[in-house]
């Protein structure tokens, strides 16, 4: 059969052939493997050539890549070896891995697909079990793991994101640098010990040519930089220092809104939300509408809102000298301003001073944009395959979309 002979051509494999290709009364295609009797098995273990000690006697089963639209498998016969350094030990079967029911050819062909289609759509359209398309991306990921290159990381970026609620997060780190942007590591829960074994696992020796380290305020993070790269410039990121600024303001919004209905007045703020928060540029016109009937009213949320934007000058500095004095002065006028969310952020931004102004210290400007565009990436693969239901699945699929992985090669592509 043609077939059979395209197999052997493309996709051989020293010492078995394919005998026998069929159509079963299921409509699969049933291709059929035996071994070369004058070559010797080898261990599964070792790899050595060993003698032949018995045969099953029943086949095993694999799944290949689909042909024509049919499902496909191939039938073995497996022999075992009497390996000197092992005992008697089933023999390498280079097709599969292990004892997967699957290709490997199969299992490269599943995970193309599992970076386009969640795992379940994948396991759908090809009619396998989600199992089957989990084992697929498994092999291609520990493989990828394997064999990916750590040395000379200079930027990387840590952060963490909510995995299941009950607040359990998962601490990630990614390499930032220009050129090679992708997930180096992810662990469960966010504390000191969490982001240690990271650095570990990744080897502290990789992180000889760091430069810098984009994050936010988490103390258990910084308590471990600090320790580990003292010497490396801590860039407190733009990101998470506005979103303080964003969280101080919905929370005196709330508490004026609070006090204002007391004093049956509380329209004044209805609707005002979205307008305090968004940035002028990107209001509605019923928004702008709204903020200048705020103006009138001399509220706290408004007050917070102005000391929010006057803030935003300080980005735009073109020194870290300028920057810090512009910081002192600025901080001065919010402790002034007697509100106390905006007095916590002012404290939060002294404490911090000397590693937000490292952010003028690197040209060009390192932000933590590019972590919080993973950080999206993290949370559409959790939304695509609908959650899951341990974090080893989460962890695979995170390292498979986002990690830049290698992946193994084959002599002919099915895709």
């Amino acid at each position: 059969m043609l077939l059979q002979t395209l197999l052997n051509g493309r996709y051989k494999f020293p010492g078995f052939k394919y005998v026998k290709v069929e159509l079963t009364s299921d409509n699969c295609l049933a291709i059929y493997i035996e071994p070369i009797k004058r070559i010797k098995p080898c261990c599964s273990i070792c790899h050595k050539k060993m003698p032949h000690y018995d045969t099953a006697s029943k086949p095993r089963i694999f799944l290949f890549v689909p042909i024509l639209g049919l499902k496909v498998r191939l039938y073995y016969w497996p022999r075992r070896v009497d390996c000197k350094e092992h005992g008697v030990v089933v023999e390498h079967m280079p097709w599969a891995a292990g004892k997967s029911p699957i290709t490997i050819a199969f299992a490269i062909f599943l995970a193309h697909w599992a970076k386009k289609l969640s795992w379940q759509e994948t396991a759908r359209e090809f009619h396998v079990s989600w199992h089957n398309v989990f084992i697929a991306v498994k092999y291609v990921v520990d493989y990828g793991l394997k064999h990916r290159v750590l040395e000379n990381i200079q930027n990387i970026g840590i952060d963490e994101v909510l995995f299941r609620r009950g607040r359990q997060f998962v601490t990630l780190i990614y390499e930032t640098t220009e050129n090679s942007r992708r997930l180096l590591w992810v662990g469960l829960d966010r504390k000191a010990k969490t982001l240690l074994k990271g650095l570990r696992t990744i080897g502290l020796h990789n992180f000889k040519k760091l430069e810098t380290v984009s994050m936010d305020m988490w103390k258990p993070y910084l308590k471990v930089i600090n320790k580990k790269f003292p010497k490396v410039l801590k860039i407190l990121d733009r990101f998470h220092i506005m979103k303080k600024f964003n969280e101080a303001i919905d929370a005196v919004r709330r508490q004026e809104a609070y006090d204002l209905a007391k004093q049956g007045k509380g329209e004044v703020l209805i609707n005002a939300r979205w307008c305090l928060l968004k940035k002028p540029e990107n209001l509605t016109e019923n928004q702008e509408q709204k903020l200048s009937e705020l103006i009138k009213q001399n509220l706290k949320s408004y007050k917070t809102y102005l000391l929010r934007e006057s803030f935003q000058k300080f980005w735009t500095y073109s020194t870290a000298g300028w920057a810090e004095n512009f910081l002192d002065s600025w901080t001065k006028a919010a402790m002034y301003s007697k509100i106390k969310q905006i007095q916590k952020v002012a404290k939060m931004l002294r404490r911090h001073k000397a590693d937000i102004l490292n952010w003028f210290k690197v040209s060009p400007r390192i932000s933590n944009g590019v972590v919080e565009g993973f950080n999206n990436k993290v949370k559409l693969v959790m939304r695509q395959h609908y959650g899951f239901r341990t974090f080893s699945a989460f962890e695979i699929a995170l390292y498979h979309t986002m990690g830049a992985l290698p992946e193994p090669q084959l002599t002919h592509k099915f895709f």
